[in-house]
């Protein structure tokens, strides 16, 4: 039970799409119906705007955040110490395979963000530097994320840190890959769309990043 319930509520936590809350609320719209068809951060200020996006990258950050935090408080009891771990892998997941919204949600780089801040911050600030200088230089928000994600258990690797968070951003990093697999193959052929720029602009079709 103290794995159990820990892990569980995290992922309800991570399940909870505010993407999707807010345009729905606010706009009246299915935001996967829209732009991109992702319910995240991205496709929010493509969709709506700066604002709005800026709130749903907050809140859905502040998801992995509590989430790690809510396996550190309900598994204090327990002899296994890599349970706030699985709290912040069940979050994402929730946040990419959402069950009240019929697993379909993100790409879960905002929750990541938060899991990875509070299980290692100084590699998360690292990867968060560089991912943020990529997106500056290319606008690509999808390469940012890739590579955000990919440094980050290199980094963890290298600083030493206990090994279930080297295995667990490790895992994080192949969430991003399969949840980034078609921005991949844009990213290969030169038709990615860039922050800005109005969606299927550069290659008739529909986006799917962010």
């Amino acid at each position: 039970m103290h794995t159990f319930v820990p892990v569980l509520l995290a992922y309800l936590l991570g399940s909870i799409s505010f993407s999707f809350l807010y345009g729905k609320w606010f706009k009246g719209i299915d935001i996967r119906k829209h732009g991109s068809g992702n319910a995240g951060a991205t496709n929010t200020l493509r969709v709506i705007g700066v604002g709005p996006a800026i709130a749903v990258l907050l809140l859905d950050a502040g998801k992995g955040v509590a989430a790690v935090w809510i396996g550190k408080w309900l598994g204090a009891g327990a002899e296994v110490s890599y349970i706030p771990v699985l709290a912040g892998l069940a979050a994402i997941a929730g946040h990419n395979w959402p069950v009240f919204f019929g697993f379909k949600g993100g790409k879960g780089i905002a929750t990541t963000i938060g899991v990875t801040a509070t299980l290692c911050i100084v590699p998360a600030l690292i990867a968060g530097a560089a991912a943020i200088l990529l997106i500056v230089l290319t606008r690509y928000v999808s390469l940012g994320s890739l590579v955000f994600a990919a440094l980050i258990p290199i980094l963890v690797w290298f600083m030493d840190f206990p090994s279930d968070i080297f295995w667990a951003t490790l895992l994080i990093g192949l969430f991003a890959i399969v949840r980034h697999r078609t921005n991949i193959v844009k990213l290969v052929k030169g038709k990615e769309n860039k922050i800005g720029q109005k969606v299927g602009a550069s290659s008739g079709g529909k986006e799917k990043a962010g």
